[in-house]
């Protein structure tokens, strides 16, 4: 979607160079036309048109191109979808990565593992009302509320007015009555006022990593649900090479302190930003960005998408929604936060390529054009025809195709 910026360095050295070669060029045509020996003309355009031949600038504008587009199909061999060439060139110099919980460290495939219901209510009812208004939402809490009640075999009412406000919870009208499943923080900042036992019930899923919900009906508390995500097997040991390779981890969630702080408490994460909403998120990024930090954003959902397009680099998991893969420069196809420490292993290897390119590509031109322009005549007696001047300038092209070439076989492990 975007060039990266040491094409448009590599640009702006060829739009100066074409003039620069051409001056080269008429010096060398005037002194061999004035100094040179006999026949002079024949030896002044000689020199002239080798000098435009050696100097095409096709090994310049190659080397970033080239390699850019084989480091791409190499990512997309190994599940890293690059659509940004910026977000590969950045990825090399990333030192923080913010990674939010449900569906990037965690599986994204919750199961209800508690029901606490209130009153007169029964745990088949809260879960019946629960799932009535869920059905309209696209959260994984929400498939998991659905997957719970499709086991139980309990009916889903038919949900009028749906709302979803992004980071507060949803909210219906089931049966005639005004259903809401949202955080206990939202139904604090409602004034709603829980039973008495309803925090020490919530406390006791959080310890366990679970993250729990409150249903209300018509502004009064029915129950709480429970929703515990197992966290990947890969998350441990890819939070620990990317620690190793001086990246800062930090977990940015909208989940309750205490759940994030026990998940967090399982894969060694130090830094752990809880009751996030999706604003804050984003306010974490540029405050980081501020600071002189380099930053990458990890998630996959609607709630990620502000943080994935602020970061330097915003990176989806494969299995996310549409928009945050919209927003984000790289997409993970495996969902696997092992692919992000061989996403930085496929960005160092491709820009070291373009460096060698372009290192090369003016090392040729450096020492071309004087060559071509007669500067060894006076010593050796060697002036280059246009015919090798023409091989050289096709040699050094295929030179630098054959080193990006190279990157088709990167090891990225």
């Amino acid at each position: 979607r975007s060039r990266a910026p040491i094409q448009k360095l590599a640009d702006l050295v060829a739009g100066w160079f074409v003039p620069a070669v051409i001056l080269v060029a008429v010096v060398a045509f005037v002194a061999w036309a004035t100094v040179g020996p006999e026949p002079r003309l024949s030896h002044a355009l000689l020199a002239a048109v080798t000098v435009l031949i050696i100097a095409c600038p096709c090994a310049l504008g190659l080397a970033t191109p080239m390699s850019i587009m084989m480091g791409v199909g190499r990512g997309a061999q190994a599940g890293i979808l690059i659509r940004d060439a910026e977000a590969l060139q950045a990825l090399e110099t990333i030192d923080t990565l913010i990674v939010d919980k449900t569906g990037t460290l965690t599986e994204g495939k919750p199961d209800v593992v508690g029901i606490v219901p209130f009153g007169e209510m029964t745990e088949d009812k809260v879960l019946s009302l629960a799932a009535s208004v869920e059905q309209g939402s696209e959260h994984p809490l929400a498939h998991a509320i659905l997957n719970a009640a499709n086991e139980k075999a309990i009916a889903v009412a038919k949900a009028d007015a749906f709302e979803s406000a992004s980071g507060k919870g949803v909210q219906a009208v089931v049966d005639g009555r005004a259903v809401s499943v949202g955080s206990l923080r939202d139904l604090g900042e409602r004034k709603v006022v829980l039973p008495g036992n309803a925090e020490d019930a919530a406390e006791h899923y959080r310890r366990q990593g679970a993250t729990v919900v409150a249903v209300t009906v018509d502004g009064r508390p029915a129950g709480l649900i429970a929703v515990a995500d197992p966290v990947k097997p890969t998350s441990a040991d890819a939070l620990k090479t990317l620690l190793a390779d001086g990246v800062s981890i930090i977990m940015v969630t909208g989940d309750n302190a205490v759940t994030a702080r026990a998940v967090a408490d399982q894969l060694g994460i130090r830094d752990v930003r809880a009751d996030a909403l999706p604003e804050e998120k984003h306010r974490i990024a540029n405050q980081l960005q501020t600071e002189g930090r380099r930053v990458a954003m990890a998630g996959d959902g609607i709630n990620d998408a502000p943080a994935l397009a602020a970061a330097d680099v915003g990176i989806a998991m494969g299995g996310g929604t549409d928009i945050a893969m919209e927003s984000a420069g790289i997409t993970l196809l495996r969902g696997d936060l092992m692919s992000i420490a061989e996403a930085r292993v496929l960005s160092r290897a491709t820009m070291r390529n373009i460096r060698q390119n372009l290192a090369f590509a003016f090392a040729y031109n450096v020492a071309g054009v004087p060559i071509a322009a007669g500067i060894l005549y006076p010593v050796f007696g060697i002036l280059l025809s246009p015919m090798l001047g023409a091989a050289a300038m096709a040699l050094s092209s295929v030179s630098v195709i054959a080193n990006a070439l190279r990157l088709a076989k990167a090891k990225l492990h």
